[in-house]
């Protein structure tokens, strides 16, 4: 059983702790630290773990094997790096950093210090981002065309001005950390890096200082093209759909639930093709935040290696700089 520590509970941090908490065999929250004690004193008594007064007496107590980060992005390299220099093991929520350099920097501490690095892309873990890797995979695709994106929340209608989440300097570019991060991370796990980007970014109606309508172009390394969207103003939704020579995948709803495929056919649409069956799947019920997790626990204590590989996650970082560059210039940038 791996002995972690939370760091940062708010919305999300308490995510995170539910997701485990009495639930899991491989790893629990013994401890806790926020950066206001008293309104997080509760939860935390509630759940059961120690909650103290600062990140470092984390770092220094011999019970702690590992720190899980749902902390403001431009904090993360420092608290990786000082986790890793105590021999912490370290889960950070996504992005890792806001720059490649911070990125790569972030994972050699990680690296040199011998422990586990993990980012908390959860919808890898996802049976229809698995289902939709498979069917590239096998081939079923055939030659890769197309595929767009969009991912919405409400949030940023409610966010108070002195939130960290509505400060540009740590959530440039709208919904692009909280939610688009998720859909570039699955474009590059299922259809490969990415060579340009261009991206649009504005603020419509969201009553704080902070884009919420993002639309960013893509063109991959391997020829393909792509799109996505990201909303902070409007309803809950997910959805990835990619198209190929030899038929297009749709993900839907926001748990990811609603998967299909549908083959090309052999014809025009003429009405005399024939009907074209879809392959539908529903994996309502899945826990993604308690699958990350628990990955997480498992390659600590040395088990199978975590499913996100170093080289995609700072290739993520990359296309998010080249997406911040491309907002503020007006103009497609190339990808670091």
């Amino acid at each position: 059983m791996v002995n972690a520590a939370i760091v940062g509970l708010g919305w999300w941090g308490q995510v995170l702790v539910n997701s485990v908490q009495d639930k899991s065999d491989v790893i629990k929250f013994t401890h806790g630290a926020t950066r206001t004690k008293s309104k997080a004193q509760d939860f935390a008594d509630e759940k059961g773990f120690t909650l103290v007064d600062s990140y470092e007496d984390l770092l220094s107590n011999d019970d702690v094997d590992a720190v899980v980060l749902a902390t403001p992005h431009s904090k993360h390299r420092e608290q990786i790096e000082a986790a890793a220099a105590a021999g912490k093991h370290v889960f950070c929520e996504k992005p890792i950093t806001l720059t490649k350099a911070d990125a790569e920097a972030s994972i050699a501490a990680c690296h040199a210090a011998g422990v586990q690095c993990a980012v908390g892309f959860n919808r890898r873990f996802h049976p229809s981002i698995a289902e939709a890797k498979k069917l590239v995979d096998d081939g079923a695709m055939g030659t890769l065309m197309h595929v767009e994106g969009t991912m919405c929340a409400p949030n940023g209608m409610f966010l108070a001005k002195d939130a960290w989440r509505a400060d540009k300097n740590e959530t440039p570019a709208g919904g692009l950390t909280p939610m688009g991060v998720h859909v570039i991370d699955a474009y590059i796990n299922l259809f490969g890096e990415i060579d340009e980007v261009y991206c649009q970014s504005f603020r419509r109606a969201v009553p704080n200082d902070t884009d919420d309508t993002t639309s960013i172009l893509f063109r991959f390394k391997n020829g393909m093209s792509g799109y996505m969207a990201n909303m902070l103003a409007t309803a809950p939704s997910f959805r990835v759909q990619a198209y190929g020579l030899g038929g297009s995948f749709e993900i839907r709803k926001p748990d990811l639930s609603s998967f299909e495929f549908v083959p090309n056919g052999d014809g025009p649409i003429t009405g005399a093709t024939g009907k074209i069956e879809a392959q539908s799947s529903d994996f309502s019920g899945f826990d993604m935040v308690n699958a990350e997790l628990e990955a997480f626990g498992k390659a600590c204590s040395g088990g199978a290696a975590y499913p996100v590989p170093d080289a995609d996650v700072i290739h993520g970082i990359a296309v998010l700089e080249a997406v911040v560059k491309s907002a503020a210039t007006g103009k497609p940038e190339k990808v670091g």
